[in-house]
């Protein structure tokens, strides 16, 4: 999928690489509660400016809305904020509620988070009031304690995603049941880094991955960059190379950790590509090309395989939405690049081509299930089955992407391309979705694929303006746009 202009990205909360994260402990004598409890965290931090959190514990009385301040001691300034109102004056940073986190019970907790500048220092604030109330010190020892004590935080409720593997048209878990992937995209691993503003757009922490499990989902599909990966020059360090690839195992352990499916793809590329529908003329990796690269894309998927393969529950994506047809009009010559890569007609590099990229992740010893998308944007699959690349471990996938815009878009299109592939391996689409705001086109596509026990998972997981993309929600606590509430309540109705 295309993604916002980026001015529009750039209204939105970017991530960092992350570090071990600063905490504030709570300080309390005689094992008394105090009136409220508060958790500030420094999650990422890079030259000038930082990811931070707050995690808010009300001990009394309940709430029906909230107003958390304390002081930075160094000078900081809040840039950006999300699950709250931020403002801030002077020295003095103030989040209060939105109109749908504003109650908050006894025991109850409630987080947000923020983006900040900071120079010099970036020591932590010690003192904070919620609702003029200080917290994380002992009450008055003439209040009697709250009725309720606070909920202990219960673990994931999904478990460990299951190792996945082929069987037939079908995927399958160690016990050999069938499992459908049925979720979200997660997009910003792809662009965040290359444009120098972080890695993740929005938070990745616990608490964002359980609002995508809570709609019921089972699989998280995450985009990466290969520059940022393979820490290129280019890319700021801080985002690149070991830091990059330790943020993205990290929310691979989380999203597993509530017992959803990884599907990790390769989403922008390098190599210069100036003809029809080109995203970009940049040789570097900052949108979508036509096809991998073979100078860096094998590398690529040579380390994301070595560095998953002992984890069969990652679902591996080789490229995101290949469009070798745009740049010849012949559909032969077009299916040959995809599969063979090398000298391509209209593509000025080297392509790598998806069985290029096969051979890379299995030259590994890695044995994950693969997917590979055809061509017009993954949305033809017309011959795919000809074309399909050679898997020496079986453990090969059809990938597809359909909105409501693209020229494979009903049902009669679906019948005559998409069932017959189905027939002989898993098909996957990776991405769906439409751009009108709404989930009429989303119904039909989900009933489509329903009917035929078949994988799907919504663009996008982040909040961008519904205008400007597909985008699932309006808060990273999974408040639903109006397009998204079609995907939530579907998938919740086929899980209750």
């Amino acid at each position: 999928m295309r993604h916002p202009p980026r001015s529009v990205l750039l209204a939105v909360a970017g991530a960092v690489a992350l570090l071990a994260s600063v905490v504030v402990p709570v300080v309390s004598a005689q094992g008394a509660t105090p009136a409220c409890t508060v958790e500030y965290a420094v999650t990422g931090q890079w030259a000038d400016g930082f990811q931070g959190s707050v995690k808010i514990t009300n001990n009394r009385a309940a709430l029906s809305s909230w107003s958390l301040a304390f002081d930075f001691p160094g000078g900081q300034k809040v840039t950006q904020g999300w699950n709250g109102t931020w403002t801030q004056s002077g020295t003095t940073v103030t989040v209060s509620s939105e109109s749908w986190n504003g109650t908050l019970g006894t025991g109850a907790s409630v987080s947000a988070g923020f983006l900040a500048s900071w120079s010099g220092s970036n020591a932590a604030p010690t003192a904070f009031r919620l609702n003029g109330t200080a917290c994380n010190v002992d009450p008055d020892p003439t209040t009697p304690p709250p009725t309720t004590p606070p909920p202990t935080t219960p673990p994931p409720s999904g478990g460990t995603a299951p190792a996945l593997h082929v069987s037939g048209n079908r995927l399958v878990d160690q016990a050999g049941t069938g499992r459908r992937l049925l979720g979200v995209n997660r997009s910003g691993g792809e662009f965040m880094c290359v444009q120098g503003r972080g890695i993740w757009d929005g938070p990745v922490d616990d608490a964002a991955v359980e609002a995508i499990a809570g709609w019921r989902a089972n699989a998280v599909r995450i985009p990466l960059n290969e520059e940022c990966w393979l820490g290129l020059s280019g890319v700021r360090p801080e985002y690149a190379g070991a830091n990059y690839i330790a943020a993205v195992k990290d929310l691979v352990a989380r999203v597993e950790a509530h017992g959803m499916t990884p599907v990790l793809d390769l989403h922008w590329t390098y190599g210069q590509y100036t003809g029809n529908s080109a995203g970009c003329s940049d040789v570097h990796a900052t949108c979508q090309k036509p096809m991998p690269d073979m100078q860096y894309s094998p590398a690529f998927w040579a380390s994301v395989a070595s560095t998953f393969k002992n984890d069969r529950a990652a679902v591996f994506d080789l490229f995101n939405e290949p469009y070798p047809d745009r740049a010849t009009s012949s559909a032969t010559d077009a299916w040959k690049c995809w599969r063979d890569g090398g000298t391509c007609p209209g593509i000025s590099y080297e392509v790598a081509g998806m069985q290029d990229l096969t051979d890379a992740v299995r030259g590994t010893g890695a044995t994950n299930v693969i997917m590979a998308g055809g061509l017009a944007y993954s949305n033809d699959l017309s011959q795919w089955l000809t074309y399909r690349p050679t898997d020496p471990a079986g453990e090969l996938t059809a990938a597809y992407h359909v909105y409501n815009f693209n020229a494979c878009a009903s049902e009669s299109c679906w019948n005559s391309t998409l069932a017959p592939v189905a027939e002989h391996v898993p098909l996957v689409a990776g991405e769906i979705g439409e751009n009108t705001c709404a989930h009429t086109f989303t119904d039909r596509a989900m009933k489509w694929f329903d009917d035929r026990n078949l994988s799907y998972l919504g663009w996008t997981w982040n909040t961008w303006d519904c205008s400007t993309g597909p985008s699932l929600i309006s808060a990273y606590d999974g408040t639903p746009t109006a397009y998204g509430t079609g995907l939530r309540d579907h998938l919740r109705a086929l899980t209750p």
